[in-house]
C-alpha cells in the first residue's frame, strides 16, 4: 500500500500576490493594463448606441442625486464632462499628422477643431452649424449647434423637468477642449424653444460658449 503525504498548496510568487492584494484595477496574467495600448489602437472602434444610452442614463441618474433643482443637475452633468474634453483634445491632437499636430492658435480655428473633428469621434458626424453672436456687445460668444443630440435620445425628461437639457454633459466635453487649448470659457446648453426651427427640430441644441474677456483681448492682440 502506497503511503499517503500530505500536499502543499501551491505557494503564489510576490508579483502575483501584489496583484491579488491590491484592490480595485484587476490585471490580466501578462501583467499588462490598457495603459499598455497603442493610443492609435482603438481609433475607428465605435460603441453600440444601446451600450452608450445605458451608460448614460447611468450617469444621469447618479447626478441626479442629492441635487436642489435642474441648474444644479446641468451643472453636474458639465463637470462629469469637462475631463472628458481635456482628455480627448490630447488624444485628437496626437492623432492628427504631424505637421498639423499643434494646438488651435485662435478661436476659430479651436471651434472648427471642436465642430468637426471631435464631433465626429463622438457622434460620426460634424456638428450642424457654428456661429458668432451679431451683438457688438457680446464679441465672446459664439454658438455651436446641434440638430439631434445623441445624449437627448434616450432620456425621457419628466413633466416638471421639461426645461432639463442632457446635453449639459457635451457642453462640459467642450468646456474641458477649451480649457485645455488654453482658452478660458463657459459652455451651456440650451434647448431651441417652439418656432420655426423647433417644430422641424424638436430637440434641436444651442451650445453657448462664452470665451473669458482675457481670451478675446488676446485675440484681438493676435489680430493685429
Amino acid at each position: 500500500m502506497a503511503s499517503s503525504q500530505p500536499v502543499k498548496p501551491p505557494v503564489a510568487s510576490q508579483s502575483q500576490t501584489q496583484r491579488t492584494s491590491q484592490p480595485g484595477l484587476k490585471y490580466p496574467s501578462n501583467g499588462k493594463s490598457i495603459y499598455n495600448r497603442a493610443l492609435n489602437r482603438s481609433q475607428k472602434q465605435e460603441l453600440s448606441q444601446a451600450s452608450f444610452a445605458y451608460l448614460f442614463g447611468e450617469m444621469v441618474s447618479y447626478a441626479q442625486k442629492r441635487v436642489t433643482g435642474i441648474q444644479d443637475l446641468e451643472k453636474r452633468l458639465n463637470i462629469q464632462g469637462h475631463p472628458v474634453g481635456l482628455k480627448l483634445l490630447d488624444l485628437l491632437l496626437y492623432r492628427e499628422p504631424p505637421r498639423t499636430q499643434t494646438r488651435p492658435l485662435h478661436i476659430i480655428a479651436l471651434l472648427q477643431f471642436i465642430t468637426t473633428t471631435l464631433w465626429r469621434h463622438l457622434f460620426s458626424r460634424p456638428a450642424d452649424a457654428l456661429e458668432k453672436s451679431s451683438n457688438p456687445d457680446t464679441p465672446e460668444e459664439y454658438m455651436i449647434s446641434d440638430n439631434e443630440p445623441l445624449v437627448n435620445q434616450y432620456i425621457s425628461v419628466p413633466k416638471e423637468m421639461n426645461q432639463l437639457n442632457c446635453a449639459a454633459y457635451v457642453a462640459g466635453i467642450i468646456e474641458g477642449a477649451c480649457d485645455g487649448a488654453g482658452f478660458a470659457a463657459r459652455v451651456t446648453a440650451h434647448s431651441v424653444g417652439k418656432g420655426e426651427e423647433g417644430e422641424l427640430w424638436p430637440g434641436k441644441t444651442v451650445f453657448l460658449v462664452k470665451f473669458q474677456p482675457e481670451v478675446v483681448e488676446r485675440e484681438a492682440f493676435l489680430g493685429r
